[in-house]
């Protein structure tokens, strides 16, 4: 994500590094680079020239504290804009309402169908309401069955009328049965086409003015880069929808739409799709966005995503097993499923400032930890629970029986016993010999 445009970021900054004051000459040199790389991130022309004008006329005359460099009095400039560009703080999704209606709008391909799935899931798992999906594209037969496939693995209903041809019509019964049933949110997924038409058009507007939603998104393809805001414009003239949402994040995007779309329909991005599965999508950060574009990474979103795994119960077990040097296998497999949980391996280390730079040319699969899981679960119960009975044979059946090798297993196992020294370190209050080992000190008998 972005990793282009903060690639040429970085190089520009550079420029100004060793100098010892900004001055209208390296400031310009520094920003001719910042506007080339806005543009090759496909931002609109206009735009990154009034960005620029602006960081310029905020850097020049600027004094530069002993303490900070001329290069990071700029980079804080620009991030500062940055945030500025794609809105200062997140907003919410409006779900007041008896029940609450989302209306999803948007091209065909953009993702509106797999969004409002996600979407459900997370009104569903992360609010606590319980959602109705309306299948309202009545065009694509393909799109209803795809909403019932979905529906389906998140745990929530689909409205569907077979045969009609009135998204009016079904969005009202649909309406009705929601209230029937007791569902707080109502989120009807609508028909798109190829390009913008007056049919669509006609159609989404009817919509939205018989079920007065109390939310209207549009759904956007962030790939599709400047196309993409000057879609969300067309909509946004006809509909005047509440927010957005860039769908493909996670792609080969340049990031021209999630740098610009706020300033040209002055519509907050509200979500934004980082990947396939239904749990893959997050609330729009501006600031935080601007961290990760600025090589600054995002902590704060890596501490929540932790938290949304963390069981407090199994934590509580878990130090005291520490305590009692009792943490086996079964428990580091367990940590693992839940580092698992919390998405895309390379993207959660992404999220470590200074990080994302170095990982760049490394590839990282989603099935990082599967040597490791098949290792462990090569193991008998009993060689699981206590380690210390891996001699030699039971290593070499380990390895033929987990596909790997004897260098596999050996260095999962020291890594386990690094891990849980660590661990106990922390958990009994050895902080300070922990600071000592990791710095190479003296401290602790190894």
């Amino acid at each position: 994500m972005f990793e282009s445009l903060s690639d040429k970021l970085d190089r520009a900054f550079k420029l100004l590094k060793g100098q010892g004051h900004i001055s209208e000459i390296n400031v310009a040199e520094t920003l001719k680079d910042v506007r080339r790389a806005l543009l090759d991130a496909d931002v609109n022309f206009k735009i990154a020239k009034t960005f620029t004008d602006t960081v310029k006329e905020k850097a020049l005359g600027q004094n530069v504290l002993t303490s900070v460099s001329p290069g990071q009095l700029m980079v804080k400039i620009v991030h500062e804009e940055l945030t500025s560009l794609m809105g200062f703080t997140n907003e919410e999704i409006n779900i007041k309402g008896s029940p609450a209606i989302i209306l999803i709008a948007g091209l065909q391909g953009s993702g509106k169908t797999t969004f409002s799935a996600k979407l459900a899931n997370y009104l569903k798992s992360k609010k606590s309401k319980k959602v109705l999906l309306v299948a309202g594209d009545v065009y694509r037969p393909a799109a209803i069955d795809q909403l019932k496939v979905l529906g389906e693995q998140v745990g929530v209903e689909v409205f569907t009328e077979e045969g009609s041809k009135d998204p009016v019509g079904i969005a009202r019964k649909a309406v009705a049965h929601a209230k029937t049933m007791g569902h707080q949110v109502v989120i009807v997924d609508t028909a798109g086409r190829l390009a913008i038409d007056a049919q669509m058009m006609d159609e989404i507007s009817a919509l939205k003015k018989n079920l007065n939603p109390q939310e209207t998104l549009f759904v956007v393809d962030a790939m599709t880069g400047q196309d993409a805001v000057n879609t969300a414009k067309a909509f946004n003239d006809r509909l005047d929808f509440d927010g957005v949402v860039l769908t493909k994040l996670d792609g080969d995007t340049r990031g021209g739409a999630a740098l610009t779309i706020r300033s040209v329909v002055s519509k907050p991005i509200k979500f934004v799709g980082i990947g396939e599965k239904m749990d893959a999508i997050d609330l729009f950060h501006p600031k935080r966005m601007a961290d990760r574009i600025l090589g600054m990474g995002d902590i704060v979103s890596l501490v929540e995503k932790a938290q949304e795994q963390f069981d407090e119960e199994e934590a509580r077990k878990l130090q005291k097993k520490l305590a009692k040097n009792q943490f086996n296998f079964d428990d580091f497999l367990s940590q693992l499923q839940q580092i698992k949980k919390m998405g895309n391996v390379k993207d959660l280390m992404g999220m470590i400032p200074g990080m994302g730079k170095a990982l760049k040319d490394i590839d990282i699969e989603d099935d990082a930890f599967k040597s490791i899981e098949a290792i462990i679960h090569s193991m008998t119960p009993a060689e699981r629970n206590d380690p210390a009975l891996l001699n030699g044979s039971r290593r070499k059946r380990i390895a033929e029986g987990s596909g790997t090798t004897i260098t596999d297993v050996n260095r999962l196992i020291k890594q386990f016993e690094d891990t849980r020294k660590m661990m106990r370190m922390v958990t009994t209050g050895g902080q300070g010999k922990l600071m000592n080992m990791m710095r190479g000190k003296p401290g602790m008998r190894r």
